[in-house]
């Protein structure tokens, strides 16, 4: 018997980030549903290197069950909350503020469904500027100063495979696990929230410190680079701002607040 055996997961999803995570959790044992609107996931005609197939398609869809629904009918939408209301998981990836145009907010899912683990995936997170906006692979290696330590001393580079899409369907895999272990002791369901740019932010720790200017003086950690230049309206770049917060301010380890540089061409942390 597989681990995951007798779980149900509503998988609302398209590309790639969406379809790695639930495609761990078919190899699990879960019973996994994709839903494809009918023109089907546009990840179908990425390329044609499986046998006429889409590699990115048929790698990370394996395992699964795909049912056909238009979201955009009152029918379809009646098909989808009968799945949901038989779920286990119900994960999606789709453009921002979709589900909650289709009736299916998460605020009214976790009511009517206590026990239900939702994910969603999306590009920045829920809040600030870029919250309403689609996001894909390599705009986010380039956002997240990724392709900046990628590459030769000629110019950054893309990482050779979708790295963002595969560590943002990782990252939820472990996070739904997480959830049914934690609704295995108090029987609740989970609200969680995954975002590409998040994801990477976190993974680029290491490199930001070591690689983006930052230096400690006087308790302060400085960046002179990450946030080259001011969005417009902004004091401070808003993208390097929610890497910083997520990475340094809401650290459990670090009492740390963010803080302008003089010159407004940056921003750093200030420790403890």
């Amino acid at each position: 018997m597989l681990p995951l055996e007798g779980i149900k997961v509503i998988a609302v999803e398209q590309a790639v980030a969406a379809p790695f995570c639930s495609s761990r959790l078919a190899d699990a044992g879960a019973e996994v549903i994709k839903i494809e609107r009918p023109e089907g996931d546009f990840a179908r005609g990425y390329d044609a290197a499986a046998k006429g197939q889409s590699s990115y398609f048929v790698w990370l869809n394996r395992g699964k069950q795909s049912a056909l629904v238009d979201l955009a009918t009152k029918e379809g939408r009646a098909e989808l909350e009968a799945l949901i209301a038989s779920a286990d998981v119900l994960l999606q990836n789709l453009k921002p503020g979709s589900m909650d145009k289709l009736g299916f907010s998460l605020e009214r899912l976790r009511k009517d469904y206590p026990r239900l683990i939702c994910c969603t995936i999306t590009g920045y997170g829920d809040t600030g500027p870029y919250a309403h906006r689609k996001a894909y692979d390599l705009l986010i290696q380039a956002e997240s100063g990724l392709a900046s330590i990628t590459g030769g001393p000629e110019s950054a580079s893309r990482v050779g495979l979708s790295i963002v899409d595969i560590a943002t369907g990782a990252t939820a895999h472990a996070a739904i696990l997480e959830a049914l272990i934690g609704r295995g002791r108090t029987g609740q369901g989970a609200d969680i929230r995954i975002s590409m740019f998040d994801v990477m932010a976190d993974w680029l720790t290491v490199p930001l410190l070591k690689r983006s200017g930052l230096v400690i003086v006087d308790n302060l950690l400085w960046s002179g680079r990450v946030a080259a230049e001011p969005a417009p309206g902004d004091s401070v770049d808003t993208r390097a701002l929610r890497a910083f917060n997520r990475v340094f301010v809401n650290h459990p380890l670090l009492d740390a607040t963010i803080v302008p540089l003089g010159d407004g061409t940056g921003i750093g942390a200030r420790i403890g």
